[in-house]
């Protein structure tokens, strides 16, 4: 089969259903290519970008193309082409979801502890958040720390003072605590992570990603999705795992403590393999209408393109 016109970038699954988003998402977030070296994802990498030159390898089939594409998605960034780090890649959302999810439902009887894995659990949310930022949006090192220390300190005041709120709360009320402080947090540490795109705009294209200009209230618009996605990816695994630790496990386990942590964490990985790419599939809207950009933008666009353009398009990130 004649693989010399291949399009490499086009989508395998229809993308503007939810089952062809599930798909594509749950494709690139696989787990298993966090474990692969990075010798493995640059040969990836070299194959994407030989297809795209229009120069397929010799005795390459689609099927190792897609593999490809596949891990390419999955650990560069988009906007830069540069390899992502593992920790903040969405492909490392089980691992390591498991291993923090697990500590924070195992050990949260003392204030230390539940001071400690609450930072643990943000400064890793705003690795998360730092590493999949529209990039497009430069930012210096002195910014990124700053975004860390704002992001992580409000964000863990805003968990550890809703967590402790559960000690006087109504049972009801005590039981959904600990994911409002997920959900809250998130609120807060992914703003602060990307607060850049908010302070200077995101750059928006044209459907053939020709560059239009910056816009905050895609920055805006984007940002809202990424927080929606992530309080859905939290909501399962805490709202079940907070009922499971009240009522002692269960009746299986409740006499051998031993297996009460590895129990949880097994639990919170098979609940993200679905979650993750589920999550990040709910709203997948890159685009705004010219007319809901801001004043100058949408003038400069008129001016440029008069009523061509009705769209434009973003990078929202995950």
């Amino acid at each position: 089969m004649a693989l010399s016109g291949f399009d490499i970038d086009l989508p395998r699954w229809d993308q503007s259903t939810f089952m062809g988003r599930l798909k594509h998402f749950a494709n690139i977030t696989d787990w298993r290519t966090a474990l692969l070296p990075d010798s493995r994802l640059d040969e990836a990498k070299a194959l994407v970008e030989s297809c795209r030159a229009g120069s397929v390898p010799p005795g390459t089939t689609e099927e190792q193309l897609h593999y490809a594409k596949k891990l390419y998605d999955s650990a560069f960034h988009p906007d830069t082409g540069d390899r992502m780090n593992l920790i903040g890649r969405m492909s490392f959302q089980v691992p390591g979801g498991m291993a923090i999810t697990g500590g924070m439902l195992q050990f949260y009887r003392t204030v230390p502890a539940v001071v400690f894995w609450q930072w643990v659990n943000q400064s890793f949310n705003a690795l998360v958040n730092y590493t999949n930022r529209n990039a497009a949006s430069p930012i210096t090192p002195n910014q990124i720390g700053v975004a860390y220390l704002t992001a992580t300190s409000t964000a863990l005041a805003t968990a550890v003072g809703l967590n402790f709120y559960t000690k006087r709360a109504p049972p009801l009320v005590a039981r959904w605590v600990p994911f409002a402080a997920v959900a809250s947090a998130n609120c807060v540490n992914i703003p602060m992570m990307r607060q850049q795109e908010l302070l200077n705009g995101i750059a928006v294209t044209d459907e053939n990603g020709n560059k239009l200009g910056h816009s905050k209230k895609a920055a805006v618009k984007g940002i809202t999705q990424v927080v929606i996605s992530r309080i859905t990816m939290a909501a399962p695994g805490m709202s079940t795992f907070q009922r499971f630790k009240e009522e002692g496990s269960c009746r299986v386990s409740s006499r051998i403590t031993f297996f009460h942590g590895p129990l949880q964490v097994m639990m919170v990985g098979a609940f993200l393999v679905f979650m993750v790419p589920a999550a990040c599939s709910l709203l997948t809207v890159h685009s705004m209408a010219v007319s809901k950009l801001e004043p100058e933008l949408r003038e400069s666009i008129l001016c440029r393109y008069g009523d061509s353009v009705q769209y434009v398009y973003f990078n929202k990130g995950l």
